[in-house]
């Protein structure tokens, strides 16, 4: 600084500092420009959150929230440089990569995935084989207000305020339409009303697809003429064309009180050509994997029973369903 007046350093620190709070503001512009927005975060992960709540039962809304808020909506270092989208440490029976992050305290071990789908996939196994959570999966899937508390009640997080958290970004960001298995989740502006017009002629009645045997497990060896499948650990025949309940009933050798009742089918009630045709007892819960339904346009309690081979009486019993057991498009049952 030899030859510069204290005029002339003030000036050249003025000019220093100038120019580092020009770079501060451009780091900061190219940070924001490169940082994920909420609804960028949905839409590229809401699938994943959908898919794990058919296979799992854990509701997509609490899946997405969590994932929002542990991983700063896929911004926070862990999302980044680990795939860590849910905050989990590596816990004793973690094998697989490892990082250090602060967290409650200094450089504590998280888990390292080689994909966001990984994380995701983890978290769901994560909830499922610990037994501090499985109080969680005697909820109703479609409460995201209880399984947030229930969440913080098992411990998932220290923070007092967790349950708040979860539940206003499901509600500010509409995510409880994902537990009804709806993919779009996006704020849109209430439609103008539509013109009145004269009312369109009547649908024709929603015909439901028949079984799809390739889905199944073929047993060695058949009844009657009929392959026999399993489904859920229950064997079944496929209905020929033409046949009816007195057809099957001779060829299969089962009364027809009996078939009717290991079906669930009515006094009045029929086969025809594709259904699935119970030849043993169904089962009194799903033991194949499939834990929830989202019921279709067209679907009643007595087809879901036959798709998943689940007594029908058992199947609304789960769900706590009444009497006339009457479900309607968007529900999620339980399926065991």
């Amino acid at each position: 600084m030899r030859g510069l007046t204290p005029k002339k350093m003030s000036m050249n620190m003025r000019k220093y500092a100038s120019l580092v709070a020009l770079l501060l503001v451009s780091a900061y512009a190219v940070e924001a420009q490169d940082r994920t927005t909420k609804e960028q975060y949905i839409e590229q992960y809401k699938q994943l959150a959908i898919d794990d709540m058919e296979k799992y039962g854990i509701p997509a809304s609490i899946k997405m929230a969590q994932a929002l808020l542990e991983s700063d909506a896929g911004n926070s270092r862990l999302a980044r440089v680990a795939n860590n989208h849910f905050g989990i440490k590596c816990k004793k029976d973690w094998t697989g990569e490892t990082i250090h992050h602060d967290d409650d305290a200094p450089q504590e071990c998280f888990r390292k995935y080689p994909s966001a789908e990984q994380s995701f996939h983890d978290h769901s196994e994560f909830l499922d084989r610990s037994p501090r959570y499985q109080g969680l999966f005697e909820l109703d899937p479609l409460d995201y207000k209880a399984w947030a508390y229930g969440l913080k009640a098992a411990g998932y997080a220290t923070n007092p305020k967790y349950p708040e958290l979860l539940i206003k970004l499901i509600e500010d960001n509409r995510l409880y339409l994902l537990d009804k298995g709806e993919a779009l989740v996006a704020v849109t502006p209430e439609p103008e009303p539509a013109p009145v017009v004269a009312p369109a002629p009547a649908e024709e009645p929603v015909t439901l697809p028949k079984v799809d045997v390739d889905n199944y497990v073929l047993a060695l060896h058949n009844r009657g003429g009929y392959d026999i499948y399993l489904n859920n650990g229950c064997e079944f025949v496929i209905a020929a064309e033409g046949d009816d309940i007195n057809s099957l009933s001779q060829s299969l050798g089962i009364s027809v009180k009996r078939l009717r009742k290991m079906n669930d089918l009515g006094a009045e009630g029929n086969f025809e050509g594709g259904d699935a045709v119970y030849i043993k007892p169904k089962a009194k819960r799903s033991e194949n994997g499939h834990l929830l339904h989202t019921v279709r346009e067209g679907e009643s309690l007595h087809t879901i029973s036959q798709i998943y081979g689940i007594r029908m009486r058992k199947l609304a019993a789960l769900n706590h369903l009444t009497d006339d057991g009457r479900i309607f498009a968007g529900q999620q049952l339980k399926l065991r």
